[in-house]
């Protein structure tokens, strides 16, 4: 079976995420943790596989988790059943509720390509804050891109728990115009020379120059944003920064 869509995390994709990235990197952990206060509502969007999620539940914080990927959600929800999520579009997402806090994280904003639809997203989390609430999240920059391969090559080969071998081919392309990588992804999962299933990945994010995304936040209504270039919250200077990191609040 082959599927083909943009930035949707299928079945084998999900499989190899949870295999390089099981858990959340400390530091990351840490910093989205440290604007959460127990007794507050929190919403992570694109939580993924849960690997911060189940964190913040295993701490007593009230989460919800949201993902347009089945594939991922099936995983969070074997590790952590009773979690709170919901399979959906993030631009179709409209509960009868705001939040305190809201974060998305691994540089996920990235994957909104298409800047009239960022820029919407971006309206709708504004709207979902509570009154002092909190919006913080991370980007890719133009320090990321990745040189040009327009041919596909193995960049990841793991075994999984069952002894198959699954292997991801990519190649990259950059668009300076618009500021887009293109990395498309095929996965294949094979038993020794036999392949039991493909997958397709279109692969893309919006790589940031600095000051860029101040100006959607701004044009978004948040009154206060401070950008940083670490965990530890160094201010962000300019474009050399692997990623820019973002704290909103209203």
């Amino acid at each position: 079976m082959c599927e083909h869509q943009q930035n949707y995390y299928g079945s084998l994709c999900t499989e190899l995420y949870e295999i390089l990235h099981k858990d959340a990197p400390e530091d990351e952990l840490n910093f989205y943790l440290s604007y959460a206060k127990k007794g507050e509502k929190i919403l992570e969007p694109l939580c993924g596989s849960g690997r911060f999620l189940v964190p913040f539940l295993q701490r007593g914080l009230n989460i919800t988790g949201i993902d347009l990927s089945k594939e991922m959600l099936s995983k969070l929800k074997e590790k952590a059943p009773d979690a709170h999520v919901v399979q959906t579009d993030i631009i179709e997402y409209c509960p009868d509720e705001t939040f305190d806090y809201i974060f998305i994280s691994s540089n996920s904003v990235s994957l909104f390509t298409d800047m009239d639809s960022c820029r919407k997203i971006l309206r709708q989390f504004k709207s979902l804050l509570a009154p002092k609430g909190r919006f913080v999240f991370a980007v890719d920059t133009v320090a990321n891109r990745c040189p040009n391969d327009s041919s596909y090559h193995i960049s990841v080969s793991v075994k999984t728990k069952e002894g198959l071998d699954l292997v991801l081919r990519s190649k990259n392309t950059y668009d300076e115009a618009s500021q887009t990588q293109f990395s498309p992804g095929i996965y294949e999962l094979y038993q020794g020379t036999t392949l039991l299933q493909s997958e397709e990945m279109d692969f893309q994010t919006h790589l940031y120059r600095s000051g860029e995304m101040e100006q959607y936040l701004r044009e978004a209504g948040f009154p206060s944003i401070k950008t940083y270039s670490s965990f530890a919250k160094d201010t962000a200077v300019d474009d050399r920064a692997e990623l820019f990191l973002f704290e909103c609040s209203i």
